[in-house]
Parts: C-alpha cells; structure tokens; sequence
C-alpha cells in the first residue's frame, strides 16, 4: 500500500495517478509493494530529521527510512515541498517533475541504488528518467 499525507498546507492532487505509477516500476523492477508511506513536510521539518537521524547538518529534499524486506519495498519517504519548489527552479522543471523525480528516488534507493558518487549518481538519475518517461 502507497500512503500519502502532508504535514503542511501542501495537497498532493494525483496520489492515485502516482500510487500506479510508483508500483509499476516497483513491479517492473521485478520487486513487490510492501508498505510505502511519503510525508510532505517543509525545510526545517526535514532539516531537523535529517540532524537528529543522520548528523547532517543541511537542507535536503527527501529523506528515506528503508524498512524494505527482500524484494518487498516499505519505506517511509519525507519530501520537503519547499526543496523540490527550490530545485525545480534551479533545474528549470516544472514542480510536479521535480516532485516525481523525488518520489521515485526514494524508491531507488529502497531498491539498492546509491547516488553517494559521481558514478552512481550518474546511473541513479538515468533510472530517474526511466522511470519518469512512464509517467510523463
């Protein structure tokens, strides 16, 4: 099960467009959907859980506790709306892009991909636009 909730006054307006999409490349990837929960928060929400859980004193725009089980992907994923407003900007997109690329980048991750270097970066953000091209 895909979960979305706010804990701003940000409405998330396709969750059900998004939910398909997300197990879809769950699916493809050849995992399954365990429980998935992403929380929509502001910059300082996630600035101090990204302090207090991961000693990382900076703004990010998504932060991924993986709970993930074999080939089972269950995560809680928290976006910061404000960030992905931010970077939409910076890297001329529109926000509801940039949002979904956030939101399967979480999902990456739970299926093992990194982006701590310049190579893995590089493969995480072609599995991004892969996995966009199936929403777009």
């Amino acid at each position: 099960m895909i979960d979305f909730s706010s804990q701003t006054s940000f409405e998330f307006s396709e969750p059900q467009k998004a939910s398909n999409w997300i197990e879809g490349v769950i699916l493809q990837n050849d995992f399954t959907v365990g429980d998935i929960s992403y929380l929509f928060c502001d910059d300082e929400q996630l600035l101090k859980i990204n302090q207090e859980f991961l000693n990382h004193d900076t703004y990010t725009d998504i932060i991924t506790f993986d709970y993930s089980m074999g080939k089972t992907i269950s995560a809680e994923i928290m976006v910061s709306v404000d960030r992905v407003t931010e970077n939409a900007k910076t890297f001329k997109q529109t926000f509801k892009r940039e949002l979904n690329r956030v939101l399967i980048h979480g999902i990456l991750h739970c299926m093992g991909m990194k982006d701590d270097d310049k190579n893995a970066a590089e493969q995480m953000r072609l599995a991004e636009e892969k996995a966009l091209q199936l929403i777009d």
